[in-house]
Order: C-alpha cells, then sequence, then structure tokens
C-alpha cells in the first residue's frame, strides 16, 4: 500500500530524474518526506536506493 509521504517521495524524485539534476533543497525534501511518518516504507525504500545509484552513476546530479 503507497502511502501519502510515499506518494509525494515518488513525485519529488520522479522530478529529479526527469530534470537529470536534484538542488540540495530537493534532496532535504526527500529526506524529510521519507522520515515524515516515522517509518520508511519498503516502497519508500525502494524509491531511496534508486535515486542514490542514480545519483552515483551521475545519471542524476547533485548541485547546490
Amino acid at each position: 500500500m503507497l502511502t501519502k509521504s510515499g506518494k509525494q517521495l515518488e513525485a519529488v524524485i520522479k522530478k529529479a530524474i526527469e530534470d537529470h539534476v536534484i538542488t540540495q533543497a530537493e534532496y532535504e525534501e526527500i529526506i524529510h518526506l521519507a522520515h515524515d511518518d516515522g517509518n520508511i516504507d519498503a516502497h519508500e525504500k525502494v524509491l531511496l536506493k534508486e535515486l542514490k545509484k542514480m545519483i552515483v552513476e551521475k545519471i542524476v546530479k547533485r548541485v547546490p
């Protein structure tokens, strides 16, 4: 089941993937959304793992 925070997290991550760029503010928003309800569910874990992989592989670039 998708949670409200999971859906919001997915939207922010999808935007970063489409832009190929993630700002520090977007990154902090993602971390906040993931921890907002006090529980990182399985869907959120997958999203965070994929984002991290894309940052490491420079598919998504972190910028200030």
